[in-house]
């Protein structure tokens, strides 16, 4: 199921935990690693240690991540912070794993994140900038 509704873009949050889940066993592979390096014999510590800090982050973050909204509006792409992009000012679209970068003219560059499809987003987003206007 897409994440969004006429041209508003919202995270989705079975998106946000597969994100977690991934960083997790990367977290935990990297903090066993280290341990190894260094010569600590109970490298297993790091599996935990990894899982635990990643599960805090998450958790520490999700109602801040959850309530980020992109918005179509006016021919121009609105999202947390102020940030108001021009349609025609954007000029590349693409995917980076469940979220969506979208590049500037001027080189700036936005994440659309933890959408549940980021081909969907894009197409509409590309659809918005081939129309001129919302």
């Amino acid at each position: 199921m897409t994440q969004f509704t006429a041209d508003k873009f919202t995270p989705d949050k079975g998106a946000y935990l597969r994100n977690h889940a991934w960083l997790a066993a990367l977290g935990m592979g990297a903090a066993m690693g280290f341990l190894w390096l260094m010569g600590n014999p109970d490298i297993w510590t790091g599996a935990p240690a990894g899982l635990l800090a990643i599960t805090l982050r998450g958790w520490y973050l999700y109602s801040e991540e959850m309530a980020v909204v992109w918005q179509i509006k006016d021919g121009t792409l609105t999202g947390p912070a102020e940030r108001n992009i021009p349609l025609n000012q954007i000029k590349n679209v693409r995917s980076i794993g469940s979220f969506v970068q979208v590049v500037t003219r001027t080189g700036d560059k936005h994440l659309i994140k933890y959408q549940a499809d980021p081909a969907a987003t894009i197409a509409v987003l590309d659809a918005a900038r081939h129309r001129g206007s919302p």
